[in-house]
């Protein structure tokens, strides 16, 4: 940064876009083997390659904004976008599942017996798990802004025990939710109604799981410390993709599991 004379980040070449297709590649053909076949070899290769290359990549970036110092305000506000239209995107993601949802319960038709929830569907009682996942969520939606507002006031202590809790938080959100799958009185071919309960729920399981990471290694980052009142936006990023989470199990909770039920 000392020898330039713009603020922005150039970055230099970089093996892992192409590793990481290549993971992406050897993924897909291997699940599409597997759904077809025994074999399950090339998916795991694939996986492997992936989680290698993400560690390496985010190894990378982590220099670049800590230690090179290449991660100037101007970059920042750069990713700051970037990080808004990818969760824009995400956002439209799940609605194409809530239109799935809304385009058969509103109308049934003759398949399902004219009735939401179908006929032999014994949906959950929205007042038990549900409600009690939902409990969780809004609880680590405080504590990631506690986190944050800690942070902003240089109380260090305060951000790693908050950002502690979410992580918990979100471990046992994730421990309810498969515990309900576990014990579902329907599977994901049962009808519209399993699939796009399934699929809608399940994808936003998957959410909080990669949340709870990207929080937790921000909070390895801040215990590093990485982290300044200033310069922190690994920490918003993380923060932001956990609002969104929550956001989105508030509208599950409402439509799928209390009006949908």
């Amino acid at each position: 940064m000392l020898t330039q004379n713009h603020p922005y980040h150039l970055v230099n070449v970089s093996p892992w876009p192409l590793t990481g297709a290549i993971s992406a590649l050897f993924m897909t053909l291997g699940m599409v083997e597997w759904f077809n076949t025994p074999q399950n070899y090339l998916m795991k290769m694939g996986l492997i390659m992936m989680i290698l290359t993400m560690i390496q990549w985010w190894r990378d970036v982590v220099r670049e904004s800590t230690f090179q110092g290449n991660h100037s305000f101007k970059v920042s506000r750069g990713m700051r976008w970037g990080m808004i239209l990818f969760i824009t995107s995400e956002i439209f993601f799940f609605v194409s599942f809530f239109w799935a949802f809304f385009h058969s319960s509103l109308a049934p038709n003759i398949e399902l017996g004219i009735m939401w929830p179908p006929k032999s569907i014994t949906p959950f009682n929205p007042l038990q798990i549900p409600l009690l996942n939902t409990i969780i969520l809004l609880s680590s939606g405080i504590t990631i802004t506690w986190a944050h507002h800690a942070l902003l006031k240089n109380n260090y202590s305060q951000t790693i025990q908050a950002m502690l809790i979410t992580v918990v938080l979100g471990i046992y959100f994730t421990i309810l939710q498969g515990y309900e799958y576990v014990e579902a009185s329907f599977s994901i071919a049962d009808s519209i109604y399993g699939s796009s309960f399934f699929m809608a729920t399940g994808f936003h399981g998957i959410h909080v799981i990669i949340g709870t990471i990207f929080i937790l290694m921000m909070l390895i980052r801040q215990y590093k410390p990485h982290f300044s009142n200033m310069h922190h936006f690994g920490f918003e990023a993380a923060a932001w993709y956990w609002h969104f989470v929550d956001v989105v199990w508030l509208f599950l909770y409402v439509t799928i599991y209390w009006w949908g039920n």
